[in-house]
């Protein structure tokens, strides 16, 4: 085996659910890879999160941030809890922490509806949605996160940071997924989302896109309001292809996506820098289900697929790619086959989804059939 055959991985469980979603994760990739052959993840665990800020004094250790420097992909699940928060009542989040340490500008959100799951909406349409919201993740306004201002009790100013730099580099990656999913027959079209009739700096945000946009002459551009695109997303959302927004809208309509996807229990996402990229489920900690075993670990499978396609991308490693598609089938199939999770009102919890998914993928030919 090569050294480009194994990949060293950084693994953040995190709080609550987290650890719940992340052990049986591990064990779904151990099982896609040796389906795949010839790939091989060597997991390393470290802590971080709400849990190890109570007890260590620091949610993000360094030992922790440097071992997610050194590898090739960060997988992290849920961090944070309701009673445990920074001395300014702000919750424990080193998931933000990791996105600017690491300059993970992009938040890839994919709405893919899955096969067997009741469709949220009554359209026919809406029972097969595939459209990816791409959320700018270190400016906008959450590059004011730690330093608004609050004067005299009567007044509270958060700041919007809007920069050429990061609207390049931003604009530059949706334009390129948009090609990248033409290939696969969808419409290669990238929307700018945003607030540009109102706010200078999303004005400013809409003329970079138009210049970056003439760039790529092979993609369709486009523009829409913010909540004009929110009205859309429930109205006729099989419209879209790629959105690419500021942080606060993206955070915003990327639960909306999770929304017509059936939950956040199946919603994966993405961060990805020009180096590192992390990827978590859309879902937080539960604190009301944790230890319960009740936990849908769906989109963190999802997520690790999307980890996988990046590996196998970054590094021309189909192997990767054919592990990440393998267990994307896998999901598909056990929801076909019946799953029905706790989340949706079902008697299926943490275990059993597992159980369903290891035994579709072993019923699959990882060759595609």
């Amino acid at each position: 085996m090569s050294a480009n055959d194994s990949f060293r991985i950084a693994v953040l469980p995190g709080d609550g659910i987290g650890p719940e979603v992340m052990a049986p994760c591990l064990d779904l990739l151990d099982r896609a890879m040796r389906r795949v052959g010839g790939l091989d993840c060597r997991f390393e665990q470290h802590p971080a999160g709400a849990f190890a800020y109570r007890d260590t004094g620091s949610a993000l250790p360094r030992a922790t941030l440097e071992a997610a420097r050194a590898a090739d992909a960060i997988l992290l699940g849920a961090m944070g809890w309701p009673d445990i928060r920074y001395p300014d009542g702000t919750e424990i989040a080193p998931q933000l922490d990791l996105r600017f340490e690491l300059e993970l500008f992009a938040g890839i959100r994919p709405v893919r509806t899955i096969p067997g799951l009741p469709p949220v909406l009554a359209d026919p349409r809406a029972a097969s949605l595939d459209f990816v919201l791409v959320r700018e993740s270190t400016e906008g306004l959450f590059a004011s996160r730690g330093k608004g201002v609050v004067e005299n009790d009567r007044e509270a100013r958060d700041t919007m940071v809007i920069t050429r730099n990061g609207c390049e580099r931003l604009f530059d990656a949706a334009f390129g997924l948009a090609r990248s999913r033409k290939t696969f027959g969808r419409p290669g079209t990238v929307t700018c989302v945003d607030k540009a009739n109102v706010f200078a700096s999303l004005a400013f945000f809409r003329k970079v896109f138009d210049e970056r946009a003439a760039l790529h002459p092979d993609i369709a551009a486009r523009h829409a309001y913010v909540d004009a695109v929110a009205l859309f997303m429930v109205q006729r959302p099989w419209e879209f292809d790629v959105l690419v927004t500021e942080n606060m809208f993206g955070d915003i309509l990327s639960d909306l996506g999770a929304g017509l996807m059936g939950g956040l229990g199946v919603a994966p996402s993405g961060d990805i820098g020009l180096r590192h990229a992390v990827f978590q489920p859309c879902h937080g900690t539960a604190p009301d289900i944790a230890g319960r075993g009740r936990a849908n670990p769906t989109a963190m499978f999802l997520s690790a697929a999307m980890m996988l396609d990046w590996l196998g991308d970054r590094h021309a490693h189909a192997g990767a790619r054919q592990a990440g598609d393998l267990v994307r089938r896998a999901v598909d199939r056990a929801f076909l086959q019946g799953l029905h999770p706790c989340e949706r009102g079902g008697p299926h919890g943490t275990r059993e989804v597992t159980a369903a998914v290891l035994a579709a993928l072993d019923q699959i030919d990882p060759s595609g059939t």
